[in-house]
């Protein structure tokens, strides 16, 4: 063991739990606390989330820190209450209102047909309190200064989107989008849209593609749990690449992949990522085909046994 390492850190853990985050915590600090009553070596989760914000959180624990990357660019679900009449400088209740105004007579049928003119492909305005880099430094190190910079729109995709609950000054609706939305800056859009402003006063993550949230778990009930029932609720790294092709290879195949061997005679697949499988379904990691017969290793999972757990 890394003596560096402090002591509670002292186990090679592997998989992935799906852990739904409190409000008032950074998505950080609920990592460490989960890290700390697993006692993982390494640890790392797959999207953050405002300390506002609650739900799906996954911590991926030892070698599933590698699909980390993968989760990051699924889609994702939230239900979200959005504050009509007021804007704050973060977008959220957490942030100080800096601009009031009236909110007009609105019909759910009005609300129907905006959420619906969101629905596609899209361009949208990263909001200044974010973790966006400029120059070196967070977006919301600027904002907290009273610097404000202009941001390069990004492609985002609104899947769907259905208004739940209606009042005078309050909507809540549920969404489901690509990577890289942010709901926040959704919300003033959409406010703009019916004529006023708005915030965020709720925001929960529902799911997490290809996760949802039957195996959800708190950090109270995981705190109350043995060292070997929390291990009961990690799920292996595979499930989270169920979308990519699955390719099966043989003993020998396997053994030239962890060689470092380009393998060849794979003419009938198509230029893409594929999870690779070696004799007896064992998970071997992320493999690349050219689309002209060659297959190479883009992630491949230590063996277990190899003394390598979490390289």
């Amino acid at each position: 063991m890394n003596q560096s390492r402090p002591k509670r850190f002292d186990r090679h853990v592997d998989g992935i739990l799906l852990l739904d985050k409190p409000q008032g915590l950074s998505s950080n600090a609920v990592l460490q606390h989960a890290r700390g009553l697993f006692r993982a070596l390494k640890a790392g989760h797959a999207g953050s989330l405002d300390p506002l914000a609650t739900g799906m959180l996954p911590i991926c624990f030892g070698q599933a820190t590698k699909v980390c990357g993968y989760l990051l660019n699924s889609s994702k679900t939230y239900r979200v209450i959005a504050q009509l009449g007021s804007k704050t400088d973060s977008g959220d209740a957490d942030g100080v209102v800096v601009e009031q105004q009236p909110v007009p007579l609105i019909s759910p049928q009005q609300i129907g047909q905006v959420l619906t003119s969101f629905l596609g492909s899209q361009k949208q305005v990263p909001p200044m309190y974010s973790a966006l880099k400029h120059e070196g430094r967070r977006l919301y190190e600027l904002a907290r200064s009273g610097e404000t910079i202009a941001r390069v729109p990004r492609d985002i995709v609104i899947e769907r989107m259905t208004l739940l609950r209606f009042e005078p000054t309050q909507i809540e609706f549920e969404v489901r989008c690509s990577k890289g939305t942010y709901v926040r800056s959704l919300v003033e859009d959409l406010a703009q849209r019916l004529g006023t402003l708005a915030h965020v006063t709720l925001l929960r993550r529902l799911q997490v593609d290809p996760f949802d949230a039957t195996r959800m778990v708190s950090v109270e009930q995981l705190a109350d749990l043995s060292l070997e029932e929390r291990d009961v609720l990690l799920q292996p790294a595979d499930i989270a690449l169920q979308s990519m092709p699955l390719l099966a290879l043989n003993a020998a195949q396997e053994v030239d992949l962890f060689h470092g061997k380009v393998l060849s005679g794979f003419s009938t697949l198509a230029a893409t990522l594929l999870r690779a499988y070696g004799p007896q379904d064992r998970f071997l990691g992320v493999v690349r085909s050219d689309g002209e017969g060659l297959v190479r290793a883009e992630r491949l999972f230590v063996p277990a046994g190899s003394g390598g757990a979490d390289s």
